[in-house]
């Protein structure tokens, strides 16, 4: 019997899930002055694992990570919702559709802000900034066994060893 996918990621190396999260921003970055080779996606990724103080390439990973949050929270307000409300909000009762083309491009905005908006947050507490802790709580409320659910409660917990030790 195959273990499911939550336990999967439950016993992933921390380090490997904040990897593919880095890399789904790979490209966005490189568009913001930030570019990133396999290697230093990896090197990242085991600093935040090891609770290293960020250095200055991801403070700029992190910067331009709050940008991109900030920019997909802004195509949600054009529906006026928030981030949770977003998540639980079905596509159908989206205004601003008409036709099947409308209806298909406001779901890819929609996806794409949702996705952008979980996994940026994520790497952004990874990074040490909890300033978008609401939107880690509204991931794992809404789908806990999600990648970005359950990398989400592992960097909380990493985050609160740093608390306990200073």
């Amino acid at each position: 019997m195959r273990p499911d996918r939550a336990t999967v990621l439950k016993n992933a190396p921390l380090e490997d899930l904040i990897g593919v999260l880095l890399r789904q921003y790979k490209r966005l970055l490189a568009e913001r002055g930030t570019e990133l080779s396999e290697a230093d996606l990896k090197t990242i990724a085991g600093r935040i694992v090891r609770r290293a103080t960020p250095d200055a390439r991801e403070q700029a990973v992190r910067a331009a990570l709050i940008e991109m949050v900030e920019e997909s929270s802004a195509v949600l307000v054009r529906w006026n919702l928030t981030f949770a409300q977003a998540l639980k909000t079905e596509m159908g009762d989206l205004p601003g559709w008409e036709t099947t083309s409308d209806f298909l491009e406001v779901a890819n905005e929609k996806a794409n802000a949702e996705l952008r908006i979980a996994s940026a947050s994520v790497l952004i507490a990874a990074l040490g900034d909890l300033r978008y802790n609401d939107h880690l709580q509204a991931i794992i409320e809404h789908d806990p066994d999600e990648m970005e659910a359950v990398t989400a409660q592992r960097v909380l917990q990493l985050r609160a060893l740093d608390d306990q030790a200073g």
